[in-house]
C-alpha cells in the first residue's frame, strides 16, 4: 500500500509498472513525468490494482485503509473504525479527491440527513429521484444540487452504495440466500444483485459470503 507520496515508492520498486495508481494530485504531473510505465489517475481517492493499493492525500489515506478493513475483515469491523475514527464508513475510491466548493457538515437532523437515515432503514423499499425528492419537498434538480453539495456524489451513487454496504453485512452473517439479501437490500432481483455487487465490490455475493464465514 502506498498513501499519499507513499505511491511514489511504490512505482520507483517497479510495483506499479504496466498499472494503474493514483497519488496527492498535487503532485500528480510529477509522477506521471517520472513513471510513464504508469497509469495515473489523479482525480480519484485510492486505487486497487490487484495486491497493490495507492491513495491521495492523507484524508483519502484513510478511506483506504478502511477499504483494506472491509476486505480482510468485513464491512462491520469497518464500520466501527470509521466510528472512532469520525469519518464516513465508505467513500468509493472512485470519487473525487475534491470539489469546488467546501461541503456544509452533515448533520443528522437537516433535512436531507433525515432522509438518508430513513432511506437507510427501508432500504428494502424502491426508491428513486423522484420519490425522493418529494419526500424531502423539494424539486428533483434541488434535491440533485443539495445532495451533491452535502455528499460529493449523487443520490443514485449514495443509494447504490447503501445497499451494497448492508447487503456486505446480510451476506458476513450468513444466515439469509442470496434471494432473501437480494430482497431486503433492495436490488430487485438476484439477478440485479448479482450483476451490481461485483460492479462494486469485484466479487460475487457468494464469494462475499464464502470469505467471511469462513473465518
Amino acid at each position: 500500500m502506498g498513501l499519499c507520496l507513499g505511491s511514489h515508492v511504490l512505482a520507483e520498486a517497479g510495483l506499479l509498472s504496466g498499472g494503474r495508481a493514483t497519488t496527492h494530485w498535487e503532485y500528480a504531473p510529477l509522477f506521471a513525468q517520472r513513471f510513464a510505465d504508469v497509469s495515473v489517475e489523479p482525480d480519484v481517492l485510492y486505487v486497487q490494482e490487484g495486491r497493490v493499493l495507492t491513495s491521495a492525500g492523507t484524508a483519502a489515506g484513510l478511506d483506504a485503509c478502511l477499504h483494506l478493513v472491509r476486505q480482510q475483515l468485513g464491512s462491520e469491523r469497518a464500520n466501527q473504525l470509521a466510528r472512532r475514527l469520525v469519518i464516513p464508513p465508505h467513500r468509493e475510491g472512485g470519487q473525487s479527491q475534491y470539489i469546488q466548493q467546501p461541503l456544509p457538515v452533515a448533520r443528522t437532523g437537516t433535512r436531507l440527513g433525515r432522509l438518508m437515515d430513513e432511506v437507510r432503514a427501508r432500504l428494502h423499499e424502491t426508491h428513486s429521484l423522484t420519490s425522493l425528492a418529494q419526500e424531502a419537498g423539494l424539486s428533483r434538480r434541488t434535491l440533485t444540487r443539495q445532495f451533491k453539495a452535502l455528499t460529493g456524489t449523487s443520490v443514485q451513487v449514495w443509494l447504490l452504495a447503501e445497499r451494497v454496504q448492508f447487503a456486505q453485512r446480510l451476506l458476513e452473517r450468513g444466515l439469509l440466500s442470496i434471494e432473501r439479501v437480494a430482497e431486503q437490500a433492495g436490488f430487485g432481483s438476484a439477478e440485479s444483485f448479482r450483476l451490481q455487487f461485483r460492479q462494486s465490490v469485484g466479487v460475487s455475493p457468494s464469494q462475499w459470503r464464502k470469505t467471511f464465514t469462513a473465518v
